[in-house]
């Protein structure tokens, strides 16, 4: 009975695996179709006659490696900013004994509960004031500060014992240098796990680019895929590939950091 459930539990999570990755598949198996083969019917899943001409188009034609230097810009930067802020600011929260702090804490906990939609037009507003309107910063500055990352970092330096904050600031080591040299290193994990949604949210963000950036040629990628979709044509091709090709960095950077997430030592630093 036990090996039937854990059968049945395989077959379920296969059978969601299967779904998932399906579209993601066709998607990349018809990047490497011709057009007049996108849609024949009835529909086919493998491409009958192969070609690399749509991503040799999506290079040269629509300007693709400009747009992810853009793009590539924005999340790098923001990315490195919010790990920094939120670190710093979840250590404050969490270590500091300050009882104006629990009502801070629970005033930026609230901003979670509000629809982004709510605050574009005050930040906006704050953007153009500051000249910022249609500039590469005017897309990572309003975006950097994120609860999500100061409550991860927030919680888990909770778990951390005082007895070590403590026996460093009795060797002589100050604020900074506890925090740079015991508490960076021992949160690496949570470091990962943010840097990894940091990093796909500032990829695949389409909103604020829309409101902040005015010229084509500070465009990121998401705002670029958009202009092949004409009012009357869209280029199929072209945004097929320049698309499985705006997933290749995201897959690099959950390959990268998962690893760190399961080789980080946690409790290093923290003796039982």
């Amino acid at each position: 009975m036990k090996q039937l459930k854990k059968g049945l539990i395989y077959v379920v999570a296969f059978g969601v695996a299967a779904i998932w990755i399906f579209p993601v598949l066709w998607l990349l198996l018809s990047s490497f179709k011709p057009g007049d083969e996108l849609f024949t019917y009835p529909l086919t899943f493998l491409p009958k006659h192969a070609t690399m001409n749509n991503y040799a188009q999506a290079l040269e034609q629509f300007n693709f490696l400009r747009y992810m230097a853009n793009t590539a810009f924005i999340t790098l930067v923001a990315s490195v900013i919010t790990i920094l802020m939120s670190s710093m600011c979840g250590y404050a929260l969490a270590k500091y004994k300050y009882k104006w702090l629990n009502v801070l804490f629970f005033c930026l906990l609230a901003t979670t509960m509000l629809p982004t939609e709510v605050i574009m037009r005050p930040s906006f507003t704050v953007l153009y004031t500051l000249g910022l309107y249609d500039s590469l910063w005017g897309c990572i500055i309003p975006t950097v500060g994120t609860m999500t990352g100061v409550f991860l970092m927030r919680q888990f330096f909770i778990t951390v014992p005082d007895e070590l904050i403590e026996s460093a600031r009795i060797d002589g080591a100050n604020e900074g240098t506890i925090f740079a040299r015991i508490m960076i290193p021992i949160c690496r994990s949570q470091i990962a796990i943010l840097a990894i949604f940091s990093f796909r949210w500032r990829w695949n963000d389409y909103i604020w680019p829309l409101l902040a950036l005015r010229t084509p040629e500070k465009y990121t990628l998401q705002l670029a895929l958009r202009t092949l979709s004409g009012a009357e044509a869209v280029n199929w091709t072209v945004l097929l590939s320049s698309s499985v090709l705006t997933m290749i960095p995201v897959l690099i950077v959950f390959i990268i950091f998962n690893k760190q997430i399961m080789n980080s030592n946690m409790s290093s630093g923290v003796k039982g």
